[in-house]
């Protein structure tokens, strides 16, 4: 472990400074300090306050009450402050202050063990005075061995040990392995051992309802040694008062199976202690990642309604699910609908979110439960949360606080609103909205071609099965097929209704020519006056096999069975999505060209047609265009899109 001098001198100084000031003051004004000096941790720590109190919210089933989570993170520091300072105290501790201040339940608990013979082990986790419940437990009248393991600060450490020696206690070191525990077991003495924070070779149960790694030496030792364990819980009372919990003495089960055995006395030796923290929150140390080594892992998508956004969205999702699965991590995905209330309670949250600090976003938490319908917040705030996705630039503010609150990942498709990038773990952006000449895009930014979506080999197989078995046909496939997408206006484009005749007649004369059926499909934003111009032409035509009008009856699997099924897709030129989709088929798509598009538009198709994803022809030409394509059997080239996003990804799960 690299060693940092400066900061092993510094803090051996003042802790042996701050031994001899409070070695001057009353108890009571020595623990008012330390809590002050929570207080200011407390306000310097915001890495670590932000961790433990996203922790207590997942932990104390207070998901709905801010408050109280933020009531329990400051006490928790506050009584971490004041086990700072009992630190000090320990070099004037004796019978006198043991008898005085420490309370110890079910002392019965230990003598009871010790009759077993079999030695005892006092499991504790991270929780109250950790250093004042090793120096009681020296003092109890029989042998007591702590296992210690050095931080990096070896001043530190030595003086910390001396204190530890001084007061009865028996030091084994990690480095000298576990032979010299093994040898007070035999000799039914104690050993000090901790349950909690396995890391990475620890255990996986469940905690407070969620997979986390706890440490295993305790139970492998009892189930080797048969020796008896002791769970232990500290508690402050009232200033130096502490009152020590003994709980029942544990004997480990066996069934034969050692994995099981493991896991099944872990798990019960975790449940004592989640009981414990249940009812005192404030003396657990909620500042490290608990479910950090765990195997599961919850998605949420924030939606904004649009399709397109959505499957972009749900498209990054599955990317991870693939990665996680790698892993051997099973994740959960969850789909929220967000809705603000007015549009201007959405841009005074994106001015928060915006001048918000990385770990300051309380204010910002208080101000969306305003700025959302209820059944939005509501639908949200219940939600413990390891990654946010969102696509859109409205719900960009949205997913950083709760992903600050939940101290999970936050990913962002298209550029966020007003925010800058760097407040996001990931930011996935299209090409067409990362022009030239603004420079390489930061390391947590992947600049994609075109939008993401889901369509693959097995979607679109999977669609086109549907779409087969839906009854929309107009009998049998007979022949190779020719996709027809017909999208709708935006701002600036509209789809005029002479458009739609001449594509019609463009396409009939292919289909004529090639002994080809036609499958046509417009969308939701397609105008009254494109769509009965679509029924016009093709509803009465023996080679349409497809006709469907979004807007009167429209099937789910109806873009994806058209892809899946035809050779050869024409798009209209408005959507971003839609074309994207259909180059993602590995099929020939042909677009038109058109005024009125914008510029991020234009950027796109002219990118798609300058790598050979698209072809972008004037109408007139798509009947040539269409033959020659489908006699000539030229290369299909596909963006690399995923394979960008995969390898992000692996960097930050």
């Amino acid at each position: 472990m690299k060693q940092n001098l400066i900061a092993d001198y510094l803090s051996c100084f003042l802790f042996k400074a701050g031994s001899f000031f409070t070695s001057f003051l009353p108890l009571n004004a020595s623990l008012f300090l330390g809590r002050r000096l929570g207080d200011l941790i407390y306000f310097f720590d915001a890495k670590h306050r932000a961790v433990a109190y996203a922790n207590i919210r997942k932990a104390a089933a207070i998901n709905n009450d801010f408050l109280e989570a933020s009531k329990i993170t400051r006490r928790a520091y506050r009584a971490f402050g004041q086990n700072l300072i009992e630190i000090s105290f320990i070099p004037r501790i004796n019978n006198h202050y043991l008898e005085k201040y420490i309370h110890i339940e079910n002392r019965n608990y230990i003598d009871e063990a010790f009759k077993r013979g079999k030695g005892v082990i006092f499991l504790a986790a991270h929780e109250g005075s950790w250093e004042l419940s090793n120096i009681i437990c020296a003092n109890l009248g029989f042998p007591f061995t702590l296992f210690v393991r050095g931080q990096g600060f070896p001043r530190l450490n030595a003086l910390l040990n001396s204190y530890r020696l001084k007061q009865g206690a028996k030091l084994i070191h990690k480095e000298t392995g576990p032979r010299q525990l093994i040898e007070s077991l035999k000799s039914n003495q104690s050993i000090g051992l901790t349950v909690d924070q396995g890391g990475k070779n620890g255990e996986i149960v469940e905690f407070f309802g969620k997979a986390a790694s706890m440490s295993t030496g305790a139970v492998k030792l009892a189930l080797k040694y048969d020796c008896s364990i002791i769970p232990v819980f500290y508690t402050r009372v009232k200033g130096p008062y502490t009152k020590v919990i003994l709980d029942q003495v544990y004997t480990v089960t066996k069934s034969g199976n050692a994995e099981k055995d493991l896991r099944d006395n872990l798990q019960r030796l975790v449940n004592i202690y989640e009981k414990y923290i249940r009812q005192y929150p404030y003396e657990y140390l909620w500042t490290y990642k608990i479910w950090k080594y765990g195997k599961e892992r919850e998605i949420l998508i924030i939606s904004d309604g649009k399709a397109g956004h959505s499957h972009q969205s749900e498209s990054v999702a599955r990317l991870i699910n693939r990665q996680s699965s790698l892993r051997g991590v099973k994740t959960t995905l969850s789909i929220r609908q967000v809705k603000f209330r007015s549009n201007l309670s959405r841009f005074i949250l994106n001015c928060m979110v915006n001048f918000s600090g990385k770990y300051q976003y309380n204010f910002c938490l208080r101000y969306l439960r305003h700025a959302l319908t209820r059944e939005s917040w509501q639908s949200l705030i219940g939600l413990n949360l390891d990654i946010v996705i969102s696509a859109g630039d409205k719900l960009s503010a949205v997913n950083y606080i709760l992903s600050r609150l939940n101290q999970a990942k936050s990913i962002v498709i298209m550029r966020p609103a007003n925010l800058g990038l760097k407040k996001f773990d990931l930011a996935i952006i299209p090409a067409h909205d990362w022009p030239q000449g603004r420079g390489l895009p930061a390391k947590n930014v992947v600049v994609t071609e075109g939008a993401l979506n889901l369509v693959d080999a097995d979607y679109l197989k999977e669609r086109s099965a549907r779409l087969q078995q839906s009854g929309f046909l107009r009998g049998p496939l007979l022949n190779s097929c020719i996709g027809v997408l017909i999208g709708g206006n935006s701002r600036k484009f509209s789809i005029s209704r002479q458009a739609i005749i001449e594509l019609a007649g463009q396409i009939k004369k292919s289909a004529e020519e090639l002994d080809a059926d036609i499958l046509v499909s417009t969308s939701r934003r397609t105008p009254p006056e494109a769509e009965q111009a679509v029924k016009n032409e093709f509803d009465a035509y023996g080679r349409c096999k497809l006709l469907i009008i979004a807007n009167e009856k429209n099937h789910p699997d109806a873009v994806g069975g058209i892809l899946g099924l035809s050779r050869v897709i024409i798009c209209s030129p408005e959507s971003i999505s839609m074309i994207s989709e259909a180059v993602m088929a590995g099929k020939y798509v042909v677009t038109f060209k058109a005024g009125g598009l914008s510029r991020k538009h234009r950027r796109f198709l002219e990118n798609y047609q300058s790598k050979g994803y698209v072809y972008l022809k004037e109408i007139k030409e798509f009947s040539a265009f269409i033959e020659e394509v489908w006699r000539n059997h030229p290369e299909v080239s596909l963006p690399g899109n995923n394979l960008k996003v995969s390898a992000a990804l692996d960097k930050i799960l």
